[in-house]
């Protein structure tokens, strides 16, 4: 059989790390819920784009734990490689823009008030990703 003729593949994750991410991805997004619809219904001219940046957040972690429960692993890619990213710019900025921030955002820090889990969630979140094993995909599984 050559390469050609092959089943196509798809990728599959180790279930115990596809559901422990799905439950601490449930878990900040409830908490940066949380969070950002209190600063945001309260609060929101005192710091508008911390406030927002953290519901932005939420979304982003509902986003990504909802892919990864259902399957969607290039949706579950983006989602982390754009929450990388936004925590590294938004801690980065922190730092060199401190006038920007006037509180907080779920991001500040580099995650630090979250135990620098947002750091280093969707490190780990592409790494398993990424890692995921090829098997064959069975033309007759729905």
């Amino acid at each position: 059989m050559t390469r050609d003729d092959a089943m196509p593949e798809r990728r599959v994750m180790n279930p115990v790390a596809r559901i422990s991410l799905i439950a601490v991805y449930a878990v900040l997004c409830l908490a940066a819920t949380g969070r950002s619809a209190y600063q945001i219904s309260t609060k929101l001219s005192e710091a508008p784009l911390p406030y927002l940046i953290s519901g932005v957040s939420a979304v982003l972690y509902g986003v990504i734990a909802v892919a990864l429960w259902r399957g969607r692993r290039r949706i579950a890619l983006i989602g982390s490689a754009l929450e990388l990213a936004g925590v590294v710019i938004v801690g980065t900025l922190g730092y060199l823009e401190s006038s920007w921030w006037p509180d907080e955002t779920v991001w500040t820090g580099y995650g630090s008030a979250y135990g620098w889990v947002p750091l280093l969630l969707p490190i780990a979140a592409l790494v398993m990703l990424l890692r995921a094993r090829r098997v064959p995909q069975d033309s007759t599984a729905s």
